[in-house]
Parts: C-alpha cells; structure tokens; sequence
C-alpha cells in the first residue's frame, strides 16, 4: 500500500485516490521570466518521480504541470527588453524544455498556461462574487475576502491573526482588509496591451493564485488526488487556492497536499543577493549561453544533478555543495562502473518477487523514499560485482530506470569528461576519444611486446591527462575520464 505525506494533515496517509486505478496529479510549474535555477530541479525531479512510480504501480496518471506566462515580472523584463510579452515566455519555455530534457524529466500530460485559461478564471471570480467571497475595490482590483472563508489556514496551520496578505506586490489601498488577496488586477496605462483582458470588472489581468485554481479545475475537476510544488508555495499560494476553489465550487479541493523540502545553497537559502544563485544550465554545461534558449548540455553532469536529487528524500532539506556534489558524482560513477564491468543480460522486465525489487518497491511505496530506493541499487552493484553476474546488472539498470537513472550507455558515459570530481585533472582538448583509443592500444602492444617502461609512461600520460585505465582479463583494457 502506497503512503504519502500530506501536508495538509501533517501525516503519512493510505494512498486512495478518487477514482480506483487513476490519479489526477497537479503540480505548480514555472513563471516563465528567467532560467530555470537549482531549487525548480529539485521540484521537476522530485515530481518526475513520483508520476514514474505512480505509473509503475499501475495507474493511469493524468499529470498536469502548468506555466505562468502572465505576471508582473514578465512584464518588467519584456519592457526592459523592449520585447513582445509571448517573445519572453515562448524563449524561457524552451529554455525550461531544455532543461528537462537534460534531467531526463518526462513531459506532464498537460502543460496548461495561464494565458489560455483567463476565461475559466473569470468565471471563478464571478461565482466567489456571488457568494460574498470577492468584492471590488476602489482601484478597480477584485479582491478575495479571506476572513469570510472559515477554512483559511488550515493548510499553513497560521491563524487569521499570525497571517499578513498574500499578495506578490504592496497590498493595495482598495483592500478591505490587509490579509485580503488581488484575483483581478486593473489595467495600468503604461503597461503593455497585450497585458491586458476586458472583463466586467474592466481591462486587466489575473491574480497569480487564480490561474492554478482556474487551470486544474478546467483540466482535472475537483477533488484533485495529489496537489504538488515547491516549499515556498505552501503560504500564501496553496493556502489562496484552497479558498478560491472551495469558495467557489464546494468540497475539497485536493486530497493529498505535497511539498518538496528546501533546496540550500552551502546551508544558506539560495538567493542572487548573496551570490550563491545557480541555474540548472550552468550546472550541467560548461557550454551554455544566456543567449540561446537550447543547449549542449554534459550527460554525465546532467544525471549527476538528478541521481544529487534522487538520492535524498523529497521532503528533507537539501544542501547544494561541492563536497555533496564531489560525492553524487563518484557513487553514480561506481553504479555505472559496475554496469560497464558486467553487461547485463537481455533486458527484460522487472521481476518484483525478487527481494531486491521488493525492497525497492517498500521504499517507494513509504512516501516515495528514493533514499531508500537509491540504497537497494547499490546493494545490488555489491552483489553484481561479487557475483559477476549480469542478471543481477540488468535488475541495476532496470529498477534505476524507474528513477530515471542508469539507462546511458556505460562506456560512453564514463568516457564523458566532469567538472565534479576532487583535484580532477583538466583533460586537453586535443585528447579525443579516438586518440585515447590510439594510446590504449599502442600500450597493450608494448605489454606483449615486453616493453613495459613504454606501457607505464602511456599511463602516466593519460593519467596526467584525467584518463583512468583498468585492465581487464584477456588483455582487454578499459578507460574512462576521471
């Protein structure tokens, strides 16, 4: 039996969703201004995840992670940049598609984006009107009474008086009250056209917490089985879209409240004020430009900020570091170490009687415990390697596919250069993988030769250079970057 946290009820709760057999999953995605940084891979692994699992176990998912292409920072960097609105958003998309693809982050169902639900959060507005729940102020902003919706707070646990208004920008003179937040924004002159929608409430745009209310209810209905994102979404962003959505429609909104833990930057919060502020592109590439929205991202420093990811809990806090990251990279390296060793056999599916896969599937099964999960492939790599066995290789690759791991070729990733490795030597650029090769064999054929000072100066060479030889039974010699 599947058991997740809740948030909302601060327990580990039997997984029963609405409908036996399917899932209707909903997760915050990006506002689409700027690259993608550290914390929001955390949240697109993390997520990934769990929509594998649910998969795995057999349910039809219905994924839907939206993307927030009108707001108050988007327009600030498309007047800066002198830029249409749709030109900023469609390039940080595909920057973000880029990134995901670099993660190995499988696409959502859905990808809803706000733009296209205006509609469905203006009829939101209007039903919580009716029902006293929302009022107009006197500068042409709709505004949501929070203290006339009894339920407030009970996701954040703060009562009314511990809470301050939940809006992104200074609370408005046209509030009634400060803990009340904007579902329309009025029209300002020197704000861009293309900003700007007409309602009854006159020209402008939506609130941020609206558009997630409007675009899961339009996709999955009410209640949702599990409602998901980041740490920081929780208060206010969570907690207005439980009284937006059963304000307006009654019920529950979701039954299952999930957040990832914090993401730290050297155990400081990360932030561009303190200089400690990294982008997933700059993480994985050392080629990526803040001109293109594409990029050549390193696989082998790609998987290893997913396997950084995987390997600890979704809920724990998170400390990016180079140590941590020094080590994500060395104990990945050993698991694909032992696929390139001992081949798996021919691939097949996961056996789940056997007790490696059991013990994988109890892990994810307790609130999706990847820690856990990561902890039985390397008992099976110890196992493999003490055995030589390429059965026990394949449950490797196979059940570390089902965290989105291992499925690169071997060789090819080992032979891949990386930043993340202590006193790692800079390989030259003119030392190809062809010529690798070249001084590979001209050193087994000095060894048959006999002419081993010739051999041992190669691997000095290459050694010196960041390339690592193993020799293997047969006289077959394997290398791979450091």
């Amino acid at each position: 039996m599947l058991r997740i946290y809740s948030s909302l009820s601060r327990t580990k709760e039997d997984f029963k969703p609405v409908e036996p057999g399917k899932v209707r999953m909903y997760v915050c995605g990006m506002t689409v201004y700027d690259f993608c940084h550290l914390g929001h891979a955390r949240m697109l692994v993390s997520f990934d995840v769990i929509q594998r699992w649910l998969r795995t176990m057999g349910y039809q998912v219905s994924y839907v992670r939206n993307i927030t292409d009108i707001d108050d920072k988007i327009i600030r960097r498309a007047v800066e940049r002198n830029q249409r609105m749709q030109d900023v958003t469609a390039f940080y998309i595909n920057a973000m598609h880029a990134d995901e693809k670099a993660l190995n982050v499988q696409s959502p169902d859905f990808e809803p984006r706000a733009t296209q639900h205006v509609g469905d959060m203006l009829g939101i507005i209007k039903l919580l009107e009716d029902k006293g729940l929302a009022y107009q102020g006197t500068d042409g902003d709709v505004n949501y009474a929070v203290r006339q919706f009894a339920g407030y707070g009970k996701l954040s646990g703060k009562s009314l008086d511990d809470l301050r208004a939940g809006e992104r920008v200074a609370v408005a003179d046209g509030k009634r009250d400060p803990l009340d937040f904007v579902l329309w924004k009025a029209a300002k002159n020197e704000e861009p056209a293309e900003s700007k929608w007409p309602s009854a409430y006159g020209m402008g745009r939506p609130g941020w917490h609206i558009e997630c209310s409007a675009m899961s209810h339009a996709l999955l209905g009410m209640p949702l089985d599990i409602h998901g994102g980041g740490p920081d979404l929780k208060f206010p962003h969570h907690e207005n879209e439980i009284a937006q959505s059963e304000g307006a429609f009654g019920g529950q909104m979701a039954s299952v409240w999930m957040h990832c833990g914090p993401l730290m930057v050297d155990s400081d919060k990360m932030s561009k004020s303190l200089g400690n502020f990294f982008t997933i592109r700059e993480t994985i590439s050392a080629k990526a430009t803040d001109t293109e929205s594409s990029y050549e991202f390193n696989p082998r420093e790609a998987e290893m900020l997913r396997f950084f990811i995987v390997r600890n809990h979704y809920r724990s806090t998170q400390n990016y570091a180079p140590d941590n990251l020094y080590d994500a990279q060395q104990a990945l390296d050993r698991l694909y170490q032992t696929l390139a060793n001992i081949p798996a056999v021919a691939e097949a599916g996961i056996d789940w009687n056997s007790s490696y896969a059991q013990r994988f599937r109890e892990a994810m099964n307790d609130d999706f415990n990847t820690a856990g999960a990561v902890a039985v492939l390397f008992d099976i790599a110890n196992q493999a390697n003490r055995e030589k066995s390429g059965v026990l290789s394949a449950e490797l690759k196979a059940l570390g596919g089902v965290l989105g791991l291992l499925q690169h070729d071997p060789q090819s990733y080992l032979r891949s250069g990386t930043r993340y490795v202590r006193d790692a030597v800079v390989p030259s650029s003119a030392l190809t993988d062809e010529l690798i090769d070249q001084l590979v064999e001209e050193r087994n054929q000095a060894k048959l030769a006999k002419h081993f000072a010739r051999a041992d100066e190669i691997r000095d060479q290459l050694r010196s250079e960041g390339i690592e030889l193993e020799d293997k039974a047969g006289g077959v010699t394997q290398w791979r970057r450091a």
